[in-house]
């Protein structure tokens, strides 16, 4: 899941940076956004947009920065992007599936007044 996440990632940030200037090869866990990316807050912004379409309002990437010291952003990795959204997509998984299992439950049969 982690790897899946991590290509889906890649090709986010291909699309916001630019292949040119990106090859997707160069992105892995330990890719820093500040240092080896160098990506800039607008940057941020449109990966947030992407990763909000992706995987919904449940994967906020400005939420998860706003946890975070500023000595933190500066040094988040690729690999804290992708173990946050496969906590949030896992844990949302997880509350779909026991809503569809409760959903599947036959009513109980109303008690009848009498």
């Amino acid at each position: 899941m982690a790897t899946d996440i991590l290509a889906e990632i890649t090709g986010m940030l291909v699309e916001i940076v630019g292949d040119e200037f990106l090859l997707a090869e160069e992105v892995t866990m330990k890719t820093t956004f500040n240092e080896d990316l160098a990506l800039e807050s607008i940057e941020f912004v449109a990966l947030a947009e992407l990763l909000h379409q992706r995987y919904g309002a449940e994967v906020d990437l400005m939420g998860f920065l706003a946890e975070k010291d500023m000595d933190a952003i500066l040094a988040m990795s690729v690999g804290e992007l992708v173990t946050h959204i496969g906590r949030v997509t896992h844990a949302s998984l997880a509350q779909a599936s026991l809503a569809r299992a409760t959903a599947a439950r036959p009513a109980a049969p109303a008690a009848s007044a009498g």
